[in-house]
């Protein structure tokens, strides 16, 4: 039986960072985005989510920041183009009833082609999207190592307006 990589996740967040599906190194360590290389930790701390530099095995200490972590898709794959479009609408209506449970302020989902697929939206790119229920969805790259489109630089300023945007919702974030 494969094993499944929990999520971070309270009630009340503001922001429920959303990867596409965990990696077989990040379901090996238990830890999300924990494959060396993966720079959704480095982004986060330059975008001021974080007071410091965190490593994958604190992903937990993410709620006491009033962030989390989920998946679009809880299986496990080597990488995320093993995934089926049928697999990527299925979660996102999975993750819908996630942020009917949990209401964060923003879900910020980070890679663009599995959530153009996932949502119907094609054309989507960087930054604040539609909302499900009451939560807004804000759109990131994929901080995957493999993803070379977006260097550290890069991601630190797109995850910095989702900053700016979720300070501007009123939060402490």
């Amino acid at each position: 039986m494969q094993r499944r990589l929990p999520d971070v996740i309270g009630p009340g967040l503001n922001v429920l960072f959303c990867g596409i599906n965990p990696g077989l190194y990040s379901t090996a360590t238990g830890h999300h985005f924990a494959r060396p290389g993966n720079r959704f930790w480095p982004a986060l701390f330059a975008a001021g989510f974080t007071p410091r530099l965190l490593d994958a095995l604190e992903d937990t200490t993410l709620l006491q920041h009033g962030l989390g972590v989920t998946n679009l898709v809880a299986r496990t794959t080597a990488s995320a183009d093993e995934l089926s479009k049928s697999e990527l609408v299925t979660g996102a209506k999975l993750l819908a009833k996630k942020l009917t449970r949990y209401k964060p302020k923003v879900l910020a989902v980070v890679g663009l082609g599995a959530y153009r697929t996932a949502f119907a939206q094609p054309n989507a790119t960087s930054g604040l999207q539609h909302s499900i229920k009451s939560t807004r969805v804000w759109l990131l790259p994929n901080p995957s190592g493999l993803n070379a489109h977006h260097q550290i630089a890069a991601l630190a300023l797109l995850f910095g307006d989702l900053r700016r945007y979720v300070h501007a919702l009123g939060s402490s974030t």
